[in-house]
């Protein structure tokens, strides 16, 4: 609510609308106030300063309203950030449904992980399939999809198979996945091709094999994240979102093409090597034609007695 004020506030500014009061001294201690008395568990203060805060947001809210009221341009301008301000105003922690988490980016949203160090992430889910085999080049990804709306992991298969299926031009025959995908949607013709890290029944030695391969996914991911931007996005709305997993995913395939030529390419320059040594120098006799030289007999020791 406080970045929400303090946009509205330099908006206004930058475009000539005067506002009554800006509160920028009094929203900024009421803020500060509120960190102190929440990080103090004194619940009752805390609260009274978040609604001194609500309350600032509100005023500068209706009197930007008020300003803009007849000017068609400033209310188009100002009808992006004034709906992000009114829904921030307005909601509350356990509420249901979508929130605003960022102001610069409205489409993020709180996806739960499970893991006690880090229980939330901010962004948007993304799904990434790799192959059970490993390649010669390395871990690939075979598909890559970005995924609105935090839907639940088993409920995204029956969108994200036959999306494989067309993009690599194959039927899929065994489908590995972790404990999130428990109670999955697949597809009909996959729903008994699906297997779920853990399980007992049904389960050949082939397919534990395939099952310990499901751990592999995990390093492709991070690698991913920390070194292909997938981490991060700095692309705008929902369709930078799908844009910026395909790239990552293309940067990640490329950089094991690369690395996968770069050792075929030292293979080629030590075979070079070898035959260049091999080799005679150019000017030197061959072998054939050698000739040696006759040696000249040693001179026996003489001994001389006196």
């Amino acid at each position: 609510m406080h970045r929400a004020r303090e946009l509205l506030v330099r908006l206004a500014k930058r475009h000539g609308v005067r506002l009554r009061q800006s509160y920028a001294r009094v929203g900024k201690h009421a803020l500060i106030a509120y960190q102190r008395h929440a990080h103090a568990k004194q619940f009752k203060r805390a609260n009274r300063a978040l609604r001194r805060v609500r309350t600032y947001l509100g005023r500068v809210f209706r009197d930007i309203v008020r300003k803009t009221g007849g000017d068609a341009a400033l209310r188009k301008l100002f009808a992006e950030p004034l709906s992000l301000a009114f829904r921030v105003r307005h909601q509350r922690q356990n509420q249901r449904g979508r929130k605003v988490y960022s102001l610069h980016a409205p489409e993020v949203e709180c996806i739960g992980k499970g893991n006690a160090h880090r229980p939330y992430e901010f962004g948007v889910k993304v799904s990434v399939a790799t192959t059970l085999a490993r390649s010669k080049g390395g871990q690939f990804i075979a598909h890559v999809k970005a995924l609105p709306g935090a839907p639940y992991d088993g409920h995204t298969l029956v969108t994200v198979i036959p999306e494989i299926e067309a993009q690599l031009g194959a039927s899929l025959a065994r489908i590995v996945a972790d404990r999130g995908y428990r109670g999955h949607n697949a597809p009909p013709d996959h729903k008994m091709k699906v297997y779920i890290s853990g399980q007992k029944r049904s389960v050949t030695e082939a397919i534990k094999r395939d099952l310990h391969r499901r751990s592999a996914v995990e390093p492709v991911i991070g690698h991913a994240k920390s070194e292909h931007r997938m981490g991060r996005n700095f692309l705008k709305g929902t369709h930078g979102d799908a844009a910026n997993a395909v790239l990552a995913a293309a940067g990640y395939n490329f950089r094991r093409l690369l690395a996968w030529l770069a050792a075929l390419w030292r293979v080629f320059i030590m075979a070079l090597l070898a035959d260049a040594n091999a080799a005679p120098l150019p000017g030197s006799a061959t072998p054939d034609r050698q000739t040696t030289a006759p040696q000249s007999p040693t001179p026996r020791s003489s001994r001389s007695t006196s």
